[in-house]
C-alpha cells in the first residue's frame, strides 16, 4: 500500500459566495486577514443577524449517572471527542447553507459558545441536540467527583501511542509545485497538549514566524496565518477505507480558506515512513480553488481545478505526504516526509 499512489482526476466542487441571511444575502467570507478579535466579532454578527436560522437547540436529555463509574481522565476524553463531532456537524451544515460560521471559529474551545447557539435544518438538529446533550452530561459529572478542569498535557495513555515525541524534529522535501526548487521543511515537536500538536516551523533553516498547530486528527488550528498552506475540517479522527471528507484549503500566510476540497480514503494500514512506523491512510484530493491573481477582498474571479493526494498518520494526524496540483501556485506543492530526527541530548 505504497502512499505515492497518484490520485484519480475528478470534478471539483465550486466554492458558496453567499448565504441566505433573514431574507437577505450575506457575502461569503473572502481571502482577507483577519485578526482573531475582528473572527470572533464576525461570529457574534453571524448569530445576531441570522437569528432567524440560528435559534437555541435544546440538547436532548443526557444522565450523568451513565458516566458515574468513569474517572476524570476518561470523562474529558470523551468530552473532546463529543466537541469534534458537534462542530463537524455544524460544518457540515455550514456547507450547505454558505452562512461561514465555522470558517470564521478559532478552533472547537472558542467556537462552543457559539455552537450552543445553532440550530440547523433537518436530521443534524436532532444530531446536534443529542451531542449538546452528552456534552451537559459529561460536565455535570466532572463536577460531581469532581474533576475540575481539564489539563491542558495530553495523557500519558495517548503520549504512549503517538508515533512521535517531544522535541523531534520531522524534515520534509518541499517544493512548489511540480517544477519548483527544493527546500527543506523542518517541523519540531514543540507541545504535546491534550487536543493539540504544537510545531515549530522551518524553512531552508529559517524560522517561520508563527507556529503550526494541529488537532489530533491533523486540521491544523487556523486562527492565525499559517506558515504554511492548511486546510480546515478536513481530517477526522479513525479514518476508515473509503470515507468521503470535505474541508476548505488557506493558503500560506492566509487565515480564511480559499479553495474547496473533497476527499476520499483510499488506502489505509500501518506502514513504515522515513523509517518509523506509522498508521497511514491516504487520501485523494479533488476540488476547485480561486484563480491566479485574485487579492484579498477582490472576489475569486473564477475558478480552477485542483487535484491531489495526501498521507497522514491516523493516530495523531501527522502529515507524510502532500501533492496538490492546481494552475494558481498557491495552491500547487509536494511535500514529502525524508526522516525524523531525535532531540539532541
Amino acid at each position: 500500500m505504497p502512499i505515492a499512489a497518484e490520485p484519480d482526476p475528478a470534478h471539483g466542487l465550486s466554492p458558496t459566495t453567499a448565504c441566505r441571511c433573514g431574507g437577505r444575502s450575506v457575502p461569503a467570507a473572502g481571502p482577507t486577514r483577519r485578526s482573531p478579535c475582528v473572527l470572533a466579532l464576525a461570529v457574534a454578527a453571524w448569530l445576531a443577524g441570522c437569528a432567524t436560522s440560528s435559534v437555541n437547540i435544546v440538547p436532548k436529555p443526557g444522565d450523568p449517572a451513565a458516566y458515574a463509574s468513569w474517572d476524570c481522565e476518561r470523562i474529558f476524553d470523551a468530552s473532546d471527542v463529543v466537541r469534534h463531532q458537534a462542530v463537524d456537524v455544524a460544518y457540515a451544515v455550514d456547507s450547505q447553507v454558505g452562512s461561514n460560521l465555522v470558517a470564521l471559529s478559532l478552533g472547537v474551545t472558542m467556537f462552543w459558545p457559539a455552537l450552543l447557539a445553532m440550530r440547523p435544518d433537518g436530521p443534524e438538529a436532532a444530531e446536534l441536540a443529542d451531542l449538546k446533550g452528552r456534552d451537559a452530561a459529561l460536565r455535570a459529572a466532572a463536577a460531581l467527583r469532581p474533576c475540575g478542569p481539564a489539563p491542558d498535557a495530553m495523557a500519558a495513555s495517548r503520549l504512549a501511542t503517538l508515533p512521535i515525541s517531544l522535541g523531534e524534529r520531522l524534515v520534509f522535501d518541499e517544493r512548489a509545485g511540480d517544477a519548483g526548487p527544493a527546500q527543506t521543511l523542518t517541523m519540531t515537536v514543540t507541545a504535546l497538549r491534550r487536543d493539540q500538536i504544537e510545531f515549530g516551523v522551518q524553512l531552508d533553516g529559517r524560522a517561520m514566524g508563527q507556529p503550526w498547530r494541529q488537532d489530533l486528527a491533523g486540521n491544523p488550528v487556523l486562527d492565525m496565518p499559517v506558515p504554511l498552506i492548511g486546510w480546515r475540517r478536513l481530517l477526522k479522527q479513525d479514518l476508515v477505507l473509503g470515507q468521503v471528507l470535505a474541508g476548505e484549503l488557506a493558503a500560506a500566510g492566509d487565515l480564511q480558506p480559499g479553495a474547496r476540497v473533497r476527499g476520499q480514503v483510499v488506502a489505509i494500514g500501518p506502514q513504515t515512513v522515513a523509517g518509523r512506523a506509522f498508521d497511514v491512510a491516504v487520501i485523494e484530493l479533488f476540488g476547485e480553488a480561486p484563480t491566479a491573481g485574485a487579492g484579498p477582498g477582490q472576489g475569486t474571479n473564477g475558478s480552477t481545478r485542483l487535484d491531489g493526494v495526501m498521507a497522514v498518520d491516523r493516530r495523531s494526524g501527522v502529515l507524510l505526504r502532500l501533492e496538490l496540483r492546481c494552475a494558481n501556485p498557491d495552491f500547487a506543492i509536494r511535500r514529502r516526509l525524508l526522516r525524523v530526527e531525535r532531540p539532541l541530548s
